[in-house]
């Protein structure tokens, strides 16, 4: 069993700042990728970042420049900092990672969101 959990979110300001973290527990041999993402009110869930085992990232066009992804392998946790932040990026933010447990089965896992609103 894997799980994760989110925090970070809130309300900020536009042009302001936050950093998401999602930290793991269970039986995890090896992380494949952890993503990021988004879903806003009334739009389908979409993929905003993602960083391989290798450390490769990737990011949606919407957020380059402003957002980055970066992960701590001792502590099992990834990030997403936030900057210049647009009403636009008001949405629940979701981790979700690619992982083989201890019993190496290939799992994918999804955490339970946490709210960012950005608004004056």
């Amino acid at each position: 069993q894997v799980q994760l959990v989110e925090s970070g979110g809130g309300l900020v300001q536009p042009g302001g700042s936050l950093r998401l973290s999602c930290a793991a527990s269970g039986s995890i041999f090896s992380i494949n990728a952890m993503d990021w993402y988004r879903q806003a009110p009334g739009k389908e869930r979409e993929l905003v970042a993602t960083i391989t085992s290798g450390g490769s990232t990737n990011y949606a066009d919407s957020v380059k420049g402003r957002f980055t992804i970066s992960r701590d392998n001792a502590k099992n946790t990834v990030y997403l900092q936030m900057n210049s932040l647009k009403p636009m990026d008001t949405a629940v933010y979701y981790c979700h990672w690619k992982v083989v447990t201890t019993a190496l089965r290939y799992l994918e896992v999804w955490g339970q969101g946490t709210l960012v609103t950005v608004s004056s």
